[in-house]
């Protein structure tokens, strides 16, 4: 084991385990960046314990899924950990990264740019699926391999994505309210034109939809909610993601709720069934 590249900012006890937020200097984005990760308590007896990633949505941070989705509860019930990196990267200072809620800074979309000035930095595919849950592994009592993923919005997008293109990485993954097929929405056609300088084609490993299309699948089952309020829902294109995974053999569970909208209030109502769904594919 290296020298542990995590400074501890916080620390704080929660459900029989700690919320711990942290910082670290990323080799792929080239910057400082910060994550959150619960322990249970078993983990902090000494025991390694699988590990659920959590990617959060537009405009949020690491902080934002362990503290508004609810998930710690649930997650300590089972002994399971959770680790929450950022949205993006912070202090890129890339022209114009702050002037919209949906490209740049909190705008990350899990992808790794392809064009100068963003491809610096914006490079949070391979750090989400690669650079950090190797270093948790070696650095926290943590099972090297044995992980899921699960996300909101563009972090369900992310979480989707991620599982698709490496499934012998990923044993579970769920998603609430994911931009399922974001080369094909305004969110999506941002990003083609800044981070891939306008190439559609690189979208062909985060769209989920399509990764579905090319024959990338899971072994497992995709569990997916969606609020029928949501605000966001034509952008969200359920019923694409439905078709994508019918064709391709995909198991998916996807459940419609009359009334939910696109908020954490959805998020905490069904968390539960997510926790339950990861944790019978993990332990």
């Amino acid at each position: 084991m290296g020298r542990n590249p995590f400074t501890l900012i916080e620390r704080h006890p929660c459900c029989g385990g700690e919320v711990h937020f942290l910082s670290h200097q990323s080799q792929e984005l080239g910057l400082p960046a910060r994550v959150s990760i619960f322990l249970p308590a078993k983990a902090l007896a000494g025991d390694r314990v699988p590990a659920i990633h959590v990617l959060a949505g537009l405009t949020c941070t690491q902080e934002t899924f362990l503290i508004k989705s609810s998930a710690i509860r649930h997650a300590a019930d089972h002994g399971l950990a959770l680790v929450a990196p950022d949205t993006s990267p912070r202090g890129a200072d890339v022209a114009g990264e702050d002037d919209t809620y949906d490209l740049g800074t909190g705008a990350g979309y899990y992808v790794d740019a392809t064009t100068d000035p963003w491809a610096a930095h914006y490079r949070m595919g391979s750090y989400v699926r690669r650079e950090l849950p190797a270093l948790v592994e070696e650095h926290f009592p943590i099972m090297a391999g044995r992980r899921g993923i699960m996300g909101h919005s563009m972090g369900g997008m992310g979480a989707l994505a991620v599982a698709l293109g490496d499934a012998g990485a990923w044993q579970t993954v769920s998603a609430f309210a994911p931009i399922s097929s974001p080369s094909q929405v305004d969110w999506g056609h941002k990003v083609t034109d800044a981070y891939f300088g306008g190439h559609e084609a690189e979208w062909a490993q985060y769209d989920p939809c399509l990764l579905l299309e090319a024959g990338m699948t899971h072994p497992g089952t995709l569990l997916v909610d969606q609020g029928l309020d949501d605000e966001f829902l034509s952008r969200l294109q359920p019923e694409r993601l439905e078709q994508a995974a019918k064709a391709a053999g995909q198991s998916l569970t996807l459940r419609r709720h009359e009334g939910y909208d696109h908020s954490y209030w959805f998020v905490q109502s069904f968390i539960q069934d997510h926790l339950k769904h990861h944790a019978e594919g993990l332990l």
